[in-house]
């Protein structure tokens, strides 16, 4: 079986002009992101593709790793070629110490 290579970026890698695409659920989202972070649910990238850009390099999160790789992979077979995965999501992006802000007004977490 032919499989797509998932190439992927550490935290501590990410370009800080960088395009973060965030595939999790609308909760997951509310709760804490990324600030400046573009939240496209995993299940709505296929109707919603060409909200993707293709003109710069798209960093894309979901909590560990796993729905953003799917993702990257997808786009890849699709003819993206400027999307990477961001390795341990949103778990590692507040362990490294990364801002998390939440759309509820209290505090934020990665859930």
């Amino acid at each position: 079986m032919w499989r797509v290579r998932i190439p992927s970026v550490t935290v501590t890698d990410v370009p800080s002009t960088a395009y973060l695409l965030d595939v999790r659920e609308d909760d997951e989202w509310t709760a804490g992101h990324a600030p400046g972070a573009v939240h496209l649910p995993m299940m709505e990238i296929p109707a919603r593709m060409a909200e993707v850009p293709q003109d710069r390099e798209v960093v894309v999160v979901c909590r560990v790793g796993g729905r953003s790789g799917q993702v990257v992979g997808y786009l890849i077979q699709q003819g993206w070629e400027n999307v990477i995965n961001l390795e341990g999501g949103m778990m590692s992006w507040a362990a490294a110490g990364r801002p998390v802000v939440s759309d509820t007004g209290s505090a934020a977490e990665i859930i």
